[in-house]
């Protein structure tokens, strides 16, 4: 029985990768195609759904690499092992994005200036093909996108993709049904404005995690005053909570309590049960001796005359 936690998390680790794999296989043909597609035809907007699959390529390889160097143990230099390269890739791949961003939207800009012509139906039918590609690779990555906060960004990278490629798909009908060719990076800038917005909130989340500050989901104030309800608890201080990865939380606390002992087991399993925090470090000190301890040199000595 104690072993089937750690199958049932390495039956998951093995899911996991064969998810990227196939999502990685998926998208490394269609990026091919849509940048053969994008140079034929002229499209600055297809041209940057190649680019962003391009994305997706290097931050499912990363994903990858990342839950190799998770399962990596910990040692006396590095004790809580290394969970936070699942934070790492995350932060990489989305900055990645916001720096090919600010290309497409520059490029786009020269081209509602001067745009050039765009054919549109060697973009509908390509962008198609790419949409189905988009498909495949949500269905293949979508059971495993909560489990970390890395494949999370993958997941969106995919998700941005394929809304991109259905935006593509409608420039490419505008495209060929009218000639409007500032369609093309029309496109192309709210499809980049979408894929800043997804990703500042992958950003912002590394951020909180690499800052060690307290996860949003998890109040502070409301965890002191539930310790405060524990019979024979009398304060709470030096209250730390911070996460290691995004599903690996760490508290630690001083708590000055009568029974320690007793106050130790209830602590430590209202975090378990109630907040699912699992890695704690809990000093108990007992009022009585807390108080000895600093009035020792207040008392007098009867044996001094």
């Amino acid at each position: 029985m104690e072993e089937e936690p750690h199958i049932c998390h390495s039956h998951m680790e093995h899911t996991q990768t064969k998810a990227l794999k196939t999502a990685l296989l998926v998208a490394a043909v269609f990026m091919v195609i849509e940048v053969i597609g994008g140079l034929i035809a002229n499209s600055l907007a297809l041209i940057s759904d190649a680019l962003h699959m391009f994305t997706d390529v290097g931050a499912m390889f990363l994903s990858l690499i990342v839950l190799r160097i998770t399962k990596i143990p910990s040692t006396p230099k590095m004790s809580y092992g290394y969970h936070r390269a699942e934070v790492l890739g995350a932060l990489a791949s989305a900055l990645s994005l916001w720096v090919l961003s600010g290309i497409l939207i520059y490029e786009s800009i020269m081209r509602l200036i001067y745009p050039p012509q765009v054919e549109g139906p060697i973009v509908l039918v390509v962008a198609s093909f790419g949409l189905i590609a988009n498909i495949l690779m949500i269905r293949a990555l979508h059971s495993s996108k909560s489990h970390s906060l890395n494949l999370k960004a993958a997941y969106l990278h995919v998700i941005g993709d394929l809304l991109g490629s259905v935006a593509v798909i409608v420039g490419g009908l505008i495209l060929w049904l009218t000639n409007w060719n500032p369609i093309d990076p029309i496109i192309t800038l709210f499809f980049t404005l979408f894929i800043l917005y997804s990703t500042g909130k992958i950003i912002k989340q590394a951020f909180i995690i690499l800052m060690e500050s307290t996860p949003e989901h998890i109040d502070p104030v409301l965890i002191e005053k539930d310790l405060l309800t524990i019979k024979g608890v009398k304060e709470v201080h030096d209250l730390h909570i911070w996460a290691v990865s995004s599903k690996r939380i760490a508290l630690s606390a001083h708590i000055m309590a009568e029974a320690p002992h007793n106050a130790l087991n209830e602590v430590h399993r209202m975090m378990e049960n109630k907040y699912n925090i699992h890695h704690m470090t809990i000093q108990i000190e007992e009022p009585g001796a807390f108080e000895s301890q600093f009035c020792y040199d207040c008392k007098p000595n009867p044996k001094k005359k």
